[in-house]
């Protein structure tokens, strides 16, 4: 099966799911309502192990197949694809080769359903510093902020400090001594609960703990391209949106050069553009992804990635288009709308809350100095694993 029959059929089998997401999507907007049964059912679809192997009740897919996917996620609901940040990247870890066989425990866990939320920034820690402390004792104690997923999850990725050494600590959510708190408090991605996650003597083992160093050599690049496919998708919904609103609007400017809006060639050139910025990025996305497949096959095969970096820059260069052109997409839709599009009921504006709150992650400024570096000096990203 080719990787585009193999997209097609996945778009089919999550067709009803990601049109329920959709349908609700503003709704849960306006009332800040988690989506809580929208996870499960994505969940008991198998979206969470589509990148486990077939022989692991997984299906093996691509990152481009699986990022293609994520894209419709967020047109349906760009709070989604957030969700699963934490979850995919944690996958990727679990696919890599381990000499103690916990991988396979983990990826069993994540073909069974299981999501993963995570749980690693601290407010007011300088970079790469953790307050939380995995005791000897296997007792992990510490309040995160940022812990996109934990809501929703049924296991929570910790970063945490074990003495001297940095670990990641998995725990089950629901364990005595976690509480997780919907306290964000952002403009955009409301309902992504990425707020406080406190740990309290919260019991860790063996096969849940992890040298923070031995992740997926590529992870950086993965969890910029949730991002990425998290504005693609809203791109892709602000050009939907607009589509259905000229098509609806009976009313026309005095200066307008048709008898409807559907018929005025300045509105039509206004929604000709947004879908323009929406394909690039979506494309860019795209390209992207394919660049870091041959990376994340070498590296789950066990061959140390010699392309890693390279592709890591494709994924940058992605970051600075995307985030430009969905940003002008979903600004631009308003000058093609009336004053009622306007009405916070209509929630048009989520499309460029979302997307201004997702591009101020890991912002663009910084990409645009290392892609340069990297064209002209051949200075290669860190990938930053040197800290957590």
């Amino acid at each position: 099966m080719t990787e585009a029959q193999t997209t097609a059929e996945l778009l089919e089998r999550f067709a009803p799911i990601l049109e329920q997401i959709g349908d609700t999507a503003a709704a849960r907007e306006r009332g800040r309502t988690l989506p809580r049964d929208e996870v499960r059912a994505l969940a008991e679809a198998g979206f969470g192990a589509l990148r486990c192997p077939p022989g692991e009740h997984g299906r093996g897919v691509s990152l481009a197949t699986f990022f293609e996917v994520l894209i419709h996620l967020g047109a349906a609901d760009s709070n989604l694809p957030q969700i699963w940040r934490n979850h995919i990247a944690f996958v990727e870890d679990r696919l890599q080769p381990a000499a103690d066989g916990s991988n396979d425990h983990w990826r069993k866990v994540i073909a069974g359903g299981a999501v993963v939320g995570g749980a690693w920034s601290e407010r007011g820690t300088d970079f790469g510093e953790q307050n939380t402390v995995l005791s000897q004792a296997g007792l992990l104690t510490g309040t995160k902020y940022y812990s996109t997923g934990s809501l929703f999850a049924d296991w929570i990725s910790v970063a945490a400090k074990r003495g001297d050494e940095h670990v990641i600590a998995v725990v089950p959510a629901t364990a005595p001594g976690v509480e997780v708190v919907d306290d964000w408090p952002g403009i955009g991605q409301r309902t992504t609960g990425s707020g406080t996650a406190r740990f309290t003597g919260v019991a860790v083992d063996d096969v849940g703990t992890f040298p923070f160093l031995e992740r997926a050599p590529y992870q950086d690049a993965v969890y910029q391209l949730v991002h990425l496919a998290t504005l693609a998708g809203i791109a892709r919904a602000a050009q939907r949106d607009l589509v259905a609103a000229v098509r609806n609007r009976t009313r026309a400017y005095r200066h307008g050069v048709g008898a409807t809006a559907r018929e005025d060639a300045q509105v039509l050139a206004v929604v000709g553009k947004v879908a323009a910025y929406a394909y690039a990025a979506e494309a860019a996305v795209l390209t992207a992804a394919r660049a870091l497949d041959p990376v994340a096959d070498e590296a789950i095969a066990g061959i140390d990635p010699e392309g890693v970096h390279a592709a890591t820059v494709v994924v940058y260069e992605a970051q600075v288009a995307v985030t430009e052109l969905v940003l002008q997409a979903t600004t631009l839709l308003y000058d093609a709308l009336s004053s009622s599009a306007l009405d916070a009921d209509t929630q048009l504006d989520r499309h460029w809350r979302n997307a201004r709150t997702i591009a101020s992650h890991n912002p663009r400024i910084y990409k645009e100095r290392l892609v340069g570096d990297w064209h002209v000096n051949a200075v290669a990203p860190s990938l930053g694993f040197a800290k957590p």
